[in-house]
């Protein structure tokens, strides 16, 4: 028998498992280094409820860039993680941790330890066994909807996922709280016309997990949505994000949205100023800075803001990108749009920099419809903007930017004000749905 003949035993044992490695993340090496920028800025605070998963995928993420020994580290530390969260040695949770090990291992070429864990997958799944052959474990389950989360999966196959997990083991209330406030994503792009449903059920998972800030801060946002004042409680919880570890998963960045729309702009500038003051080598906080002053210029009424003012942005956007060197397409967005109003032509230059870029197709479209609104409320080139849009348009990814663009397309079309009207009522009718 061959060696090729021999290992195809093995390789099928491989492509049955329930692990990262299986789960058709996609290839994009772009999105594989934003995941692994998102899951630095997540941290690694002890007693993080997802501490486990965040390894596991922190893992698989480096394996796929290429840093095999890292992988191999990360997947150690997820089933010590998942040991010490869990106060048990084994458990259900590590059968995609063991999945995953099995399949580094399998590419590192050490066939007999791959197939060690290959057996530590089928001792767990028989010691604790799924509900139905039809059906994955409740943990399976809850991992691989937390995991295909980061890849911007389908909203309504995650959501299925975390159901299904949550009906299985209706104690795990991280399970819960974090798909409920998946589901306020799902709402925000939907006309399902759940609203009041979705608000019960986010005080319901806000009583059963009153430590969670972020869940906390969805809450409130919902809340004032349809609103209700809640400026007090969003000052009051400010200080207990103050107060916890930075992460990305504090509820700072959605905070400062709260405090965008319902506070003022001001405030949340001083909010980000104030959390980045004490702690002021952390990067996320920089971000949120960054964002936060370019929140305030893009809405500023002056037709040019305080220098000052634009050079701290400036200054924080550009030091967001050497910090973030591999995922700053975003910042580069946001800071052509901040030298939009203060200095139109390095504003072009950049934007003609990113139109030459490699991207992805969302990405692509994220910045013609980008470019297409500069092009119009800063060059008044009226013509090459609903070019862009067009071309924002034509890419078949839903999103708030095809939408807009769409929408700026149809204004057109409607009022026959343009001399485009034709051109653009044509483009509409042939468009390609998602």
């Amino acid at each position: 028998m061959s060696a090729a003949q021999s290992q195809t035993p093995l390789i099928s044992k491989l492509e049955a498992l329930q692990c990262h490695f299986t789960w058709d993340l996609g290839p994009s090496k772009t999105n594989f280094l934003r995941v692994s920028d998102m899951l630095v800025d997540i941290g690694a605070e002890k007693g993080h409820c997802w501490l486990g998963h965040i390894y596991n995928l922190r893992g698989f993420v480096q394996y796929k860039l290429g840093f095999t020994e890292d992988a191999q580290s990360f997947f150690n530390k997820a089933a010590e993680a998942f040991r010490q969260m869990r106060k048990a040695d084994d458990g259900p949770w590590l059968v995609v941790n063991y999945g995953n090990l099995a399949w580094l291992h399998h590419h590192l070429g050490d066939q007999a330890e791959s197939e060690a864990y290959l057996s530590k997958v089928e001792a767990l799944m028989k010691k604790y066994p799924s509900p139905s052959q039809d059906e994955l474990h409740a943990e399976i389950y809850a991992e691989k909807a937390w995991t295909l989360v980061k890849f911007s999966a389908d909203r309504e196959l995650v959501a299925d996922y975390f159901q299904k997990a949550i009906r299985m083991q209706p104690d795990m209330v991280e399970w819960n709280s974090t798909h409920i406030m998946g589901l306020t994503a799902f709402f925000d792009h939907s006309d399902t016309g759940m609203e009041a449903d979705i608000l019960e059920k986010m005080r319901v998972a806000k009583e059963q997990d009153p430590e969670n800030l972020l869940l906390a801060v969805y809450y409130l946002e919902r809340r004032a949505k349809n609103g209700e004042r809640v400026e007090d409680e969003a000052r009051e919880l400010a200080g207990k994000v103050l107060r916890n570890p930075v992460s990305s998963d504090s509820g700072m960045k959605a905070l400062l949205r709260v405090y965008r729309k319902y506070l003022s702009i001001d405030e949340a500038v001083d909010l980000a100023e104030k959390a980045l003051e004490n702690h002021p080598e952390e990067r996320y906080l920089k971000r949120c800075a960054a964002l936060t002053l370019k929140w305030k210029i893009i809405r500023s009424r002056d037709s040019r803001p305080k220098q000052s003012m634009i050079d701290r942005a400036i200054s924080l956007q550009e030091e967001v990108i050497s910090l973030y060197p591999n995922c700053s397409f975003l910042t580069k967005i946001d800071l052509a749009s901040i030298y939009a109003k203060s200095n139109i032509a390095i504003a072009e230059q950049m934007y003609q920099e990113l139109l030459k870029s490699e991207l992805d197709p969302a990405d692509k479209q994220l910045l013609y419809n980008n470019y297409a609104t500069y092009l119009i409320k800063y060059d008044r080139q009226y013509h090459k903007s609903l070019k862009y849009h067009m071309k924002a348009a034509a890419i078949p990814h839903q999103s708030f930017c095809r939408g807009n663009s769409i929408k700026a397309l149809e204004k057109i079309k409607n009022t026959r004000r343009n001399s485009m009207w034709r051109e653009i009522e044509l483009f509409l009718e042939n468009l390609q749905e998602p």
